[in-house]
């Protein structure tokens, strides 16, 4: 068969349900072989956005999604969401065009070593040169970017290479279990773990696994151990749970740090150092932790754990439980006292009806109208602190944020890609006016695609997350302010519904939105005012009184 034919076959034989993106001359005859396969060409506005999208999928599904582009210029669009991926260990592969190789370059025209340029950002990075190791290297780009801890592959096909014969077949995917944790780490685990007067469980990106969430939700319910989470790790045990202390989404000084402070022990649970730090060790600290994670700790100046437990996580955890036994020298009567002093604080000024809307009350009004099953798909900005501190995500992979390279411009396509996967979930898209700019042309795509989605663009007119840095360090405010488009009538002009908030009934308006077909877009004026006070100073003042 054609060489194209058989790499569409190997994508399929991996499961491979959409390919984003946007084709070019080098890959038309991966473009004709997609035209007969059941796997669907979704075709964005941008490559960055369709690596973004790819990169969705690898994360609510485990499964590598694709994205693919041209070479040169589109290749070097898939440089952000390959470190969206890489970063936040979400399985993708990417497939970009190449010039002929065993004939004229026709000069250098386009020509970028996209090899050489994938390689501190990916996994693993290869040029296909023979139609018959196209079965080989696709098995491996996906069994690569799939496996703990996953991340981002890519492959480069010349269109000449693409053109080729080949007798070659796909492979199929190996049975792999992952190993368990050695037993004398678990017992040592244990150990440390009874011998604790206020042990603290932290939930960390890499729990985000069904299986983990499940053994989790037991471990807590059967030992009592309060929790907290990383801004990735959100939803893993249900938000609500009365031993939840909340989300360390901001560096210190949060409610959630003084119960930090007083932990003798931490099990931390999957936390990845790409996220920013939940806690920092210091060699003076009698605060020890317990690594439990797929894969040995990396360790910094602020993270050196006492003990690694290296496995499957659900395994471990579940070990672990089965051998615990005393557990009568616990207190956790502060955790609790923290606990009670964030949830009020987390309701403090929610019912607000300041208009513009500050956030606290977007939160709330958001978490009113989406069903526990929906899926909040946040761009990155002044916003994403407010919804990982105060948002209560009841499911895993429900609140969808990025806190390890943190990029603007991944909530809309983000939000697509969701809808694609699950397409009877509620699916919300929240962006500031800045993020939701950079990648706003995807409304044409998720109106070609007939889509059910709504997106919130908070607007200022200013980049706030930076605003409030600079405004933090006493500087003057400069170079922050820009001006926008109507949102309503740029949404129109796509076909979209635009709608204009000019209440504090977010929550209402939202819910007519959800209920109603087709692509929304909420024009939501916010308020930030209030952000140097509350996160740079009052938080810290009244967790400090505790």
């Amino acid at each position: 068969m054609k060489a194209a034919d058989l790499f569409v076959k190997a994508l399929e034989a991996e499961g491979v349900n959409y390919v984003f993106g946007i084709p070019g001359e080098e890959t038309l005859d991966l473009l004709d072989s997609l035209k007969n396969s059941p796997i669907e060409l979704v075709l964005t506005r941008h490559e960055q956005a369709a690596g973004f999208m790819a990169a969705t999928v690898g994360r609510l599904t485990g499964k590598a999604g694709v994205c693919l582009s041209t070479l040169g210029p589109g290749a070097t669009n898939f440089v952000t969401p390959a470190a969206y991926a890489q970063l936040g260990g979400m399985p993708m592969v990417m497939i970009t065009g190449q010039k002929p190789i065993k004939s004229s370059k026709q000069g250098h025209f386009q020509i970028v070593e996209v090899v050489d340029m994938m390689g501190p950002l990916t996994k693993y990075t290869k040029q296909i040169v023979s139609g018959d190791s196209i079965a080989s290297r696709v098995r491996e780009a996906f069994r690569l970017a799939e496996e703990e801890r996953p991340g981002a592959t890519h492959l480069e096909l010349p269109e000449d290479i693409a053109a080729d014969a080949t007798t070659a077949k796909p492979l199929n995917s190996s049975y792999v279990r992952r190993p368990t944790a050695e037993a004398k780490a678990i017992s040592h685990a244990v150990q440390m773990i009874e011998s604790a007067k206020h042990p603290l469980l932290l939930v960390g990106a890499g729990s985000n696994r069904k299986l983990t969430s499940k053994m989790l939700h037991h471990f807590v319910d059967q030992t009592g151990i309060p929790f907290f989470t990383t801004q990735m790790g959100k939803g893993v045990i249900d938000d609500r749970h009365p031993l939840c202390l909340g989300c360390a989404a901001l560096s210190d000084g949060d409610f959630v740090h003084r119960a930090i402070a007083k932990a003798d022990l931490i099990l931390n649970v999957g936390h990845d150092v790409v996220e920013k730090p939940p806690f920092f060790m210091r060699d003076d600290d009698p605060m020890k932790v317990i690594h439990i994670n797929f894969k040995p700790a990396s360790v910094d100046a602020v993270y050196f754990p006492q003990l690694e437990v290296v496995g499957d996580i659900a395994n471990s955890i579940w070990q672990i439980q089965q051998l615990l036994k005393n557990q009568a020298g616990w207190d956790f009567s502060y955790f609790s006292k923290v606990r009670e002093h964030l949830e009020a604080h987390i309701r403090k000024d929610a019912d607000s009806e300041r208009f513009p809307l500050i956030p606290q009350r977007i939160v709330r009004d958001v978490r009113e109208a989406v069903p526990s099953d929906g899926i909040l798909c946040l761009d990155n900005g002044m916003y994403k602190l407010w919804f990982a501190r105060s948002y209560k995500a009841h499911q895993p992979n429900t609140i969808l944020l990025d806190n390890a390279l943190a990029s603007m411009g991944a909530g809309l396509p983000s939000a697509i890609a969701a809808k694609l996967v699950f397409p009877s979930r509620a699916v919300v898209a929240i962006a500031g006016d800045g993020g939701f700019m950079m990648n706003s042309q995807e409304l044409e795509t998720a109106m070609r695609l007939k889509l059910n989605l709504v997106v919130i663009i908070l607007r200022d007119e200013h980049y706030a997350m930076v605003q409030w840095k600079q405004r933090n360090r006493n500087l003057p405010e400069f170079g922050l302010a820009f001006g926008n488009p109507d949102f309503v009538k740029y949404a129109e002009a796509y076909g979209a519904r635009g709608h204009r908030l000019e209440n504090a009934d977010l929550v209402g308006l939202l819910k007519e939105c959800l209920a109603t077909a087709g692509v929304h877009v909420i024009d939501v004026p916010v308020d930030y005012s209030d952000n140097e006070h509350i996160m740079s100073r009052e938080i810290k003042q009244l967790s400090a009184a505790i």
